[in-house]
């Protein structure tokens, strides 16, 4: 099918013009001015922003949990994010102790064969053990180039430091990158039972045994290793300001160290835990949610390249899976939504407050995930050649987030009632019309399996600072 698209603002990472822009099989085949071409479709974009399909770097569809499985498989959770302007995901593998990675792996791309996006996963090693680095290193021959570990969770998915210094060495021979759910598992744990042995049950102490500064020892923890392995890393859903320095000392040093946060983190504070149940349920998530300095420090970060992406960590439940844990905060599923309404968020709250430019919203959306995790240029950018993915966003239209009207299956947001500016007018994905006008096109194909390259590429991709001060990052 080919497409153009007229007049409208096209913004890249570093560019911004009004243009006309052709798709033709799949691909963005050219830009300019009053373009001419015969195409099958016309779109009229004067007015509105055309921008990359954005790519979620951090997902959990159909996720096992002990209240069962989140609400959103890759059915619903792609067409939430098609609604919401995503047309790629990376979601995760994570075997149990004792299942081979490879067979977690192959099983992982069945469940995912009905996404409606282009979708590519991170693996988790869960345990070390004779076979690890074999499967680790048939991973990456197969495409899957991320790895990611979890410093909490130790009575089921997380690993010691022992195993992780493995996992980074191996990675790190192989060209892959760690990314790292980085909280400190034991003292979790032991503040947890603490509280609920006193009878402090309610959704707040969730907060109170996660404080800040068992993530931002957490984080310089796995930085340190990471080091000494010469291993990249990319931090996951960062969400404290003492973490934020960390991150920067080792990127000054020269450290190949990448950092996501997600717009809960930018948004949400602690006091929400303080709701009546069930309301403060919903905030169960981990990281929990932090205070106003954290929140400014993040936004901070991101302006100056520090943290360089921003997931959403989408990982829904219901409110009768969260009333698991009325009664003990240790039994409430962690997780939230939130896949659909990332572009919206960022628009209404980072680029209409000052807080971000445009271009580094295309850049936390949709450039740099593709760029750190192997998917560059084929996704992430509006050149020619690139594959059609393709957002066009109606700036000026206002709407407010709820549960009652999102395409998640989850009954819940956290973010009921949030008025946002802005709405997906156009999503085209590898060269078809997904969305248009709030509509999803019935005739869509599933999504690829994409495989991506290594780290290699993207180790150099940060530079020292300059004597400015300034902190200069290449293009890959």
């Amino acid at each position: 099918m080919s497409i153009l698209i007229q007049s409208g603002r096209i913004i890249t990472s570093v560019g911004d013009q009004i243009a006309d822009l052709l798709v033709a099989d799949g691909k963005i085949a050219a830009i300019g001015k009053q373009l001419e071409a015969n195409a099958e479709a016309t779109i009229d974009a004067q007015g509105m922003l055309v921008l990359p399909g954005g790519i979620d770097p951090h997902v959990h569809l159909h996720l096992p949990t002990p209240a069962g499985y989140s609400a959103d498989d890759f059915r619903t959770g792609s067409i939430a994010a098609l609604m919401g302007g995503t047309t790629t995901i990376i979601d995760f593998v994570t075997p149990v102790r004792g299942q081979s990675i490879i067979d977690a792996l192959k099983a992982r791309i069945d469940e995912a064969a009905n996404s409606l996006v282009d979708y590519t996963f991170h693996v988790s090693p869960v345990e070390w053990n004779k076979n690890t680095p074999n499967e680790i290193e048939e991973c990456i021959e197969m495409g899957f180039t991320s790895f990611k570990i979890y410093m909490a969770y130790k009575n089921s998915v997380g690993i010691d430091d022992t195993a992780l210094y493995h996992v980074m060495h191996t990675v790190a021979k192989l060209g892959g990158l760690v990314t790292a759910h980085c909280e400190l598992g034991d003292d979790i744990e032991t503040l947890r039972d603490f509280y609920a042995n006193q009878g402090l049950t309610a959704p707040k102490y969730h907060m109170l045994s996660r404080p800040a500064r068992f993530e931002a020892l957490a984080v310089k923890r796995a930085i340190d290793l990471a080091d000494q392995t010469q291993c990249p890393l990319y931090i996951v859903h960062v969400s404290a300001a003492e973490s934020v320095k960390h991150i920067i000392q080792a990127q000054k040093s020269g450290q190949p160290l990448y950092a996501e946060t997600c717009p809960q983190y930018l948004l949400l504070g602690e006091e929400l835990y303080n709701s009546n149940l069930p309301e403060a349920l919903k905030y169960v998530i981990s990281p929990p949610l932090r205070q106003s300095t954290d929140r400014d420090s993040l936004w901070n970060a991101i302006n100056n390249g520090n943290i360089l992406t921003v997931g959403t960590d989408h990982c829904p439940f219901s409110l009768e899976q969260k009333m698991v844990g009325k009664n003990d905060f240790r039994k409430v599923p962690n997780g939230a939504g939130g896949i659909e309404h990332r572009l919206a968020l960022l628009f209404t709250f980072g680029v209409l407050t000052g807080k971000l430019s445009l271009s580094k919203l295309v850049d936390v959306f949709a450039t740099q995930p593709a760029k750190i995790f192997g998917l560059y240029p084929q996704k992430g950018e509006l050149a020619i050649g690139s594959d059609a993915d393709i957002v066009i966003w109606n700036p000026n239209i206002k709407g407010t987030i709820s549960s009652r009207n999102h395409h998640s299956k989850s009954d819940i947001s956290i973010y009921e009632g949030f008025e946002t500016t802005g709405e997906v007018a156009f999503v085209i994905k590898n060269g078809k019309i997904a969305v248009e006008n709030g509509k999803l096109s019935g005739t869509l194909p599933n999504g690829q399996l994409l495989k991506r390259r290594t780290a290699r590429s993207t180790s150099h991709y940060y530079k020292r600072m300059d004597n400015s001060g300034s902190y200069n990052c290449g293009r890959i």
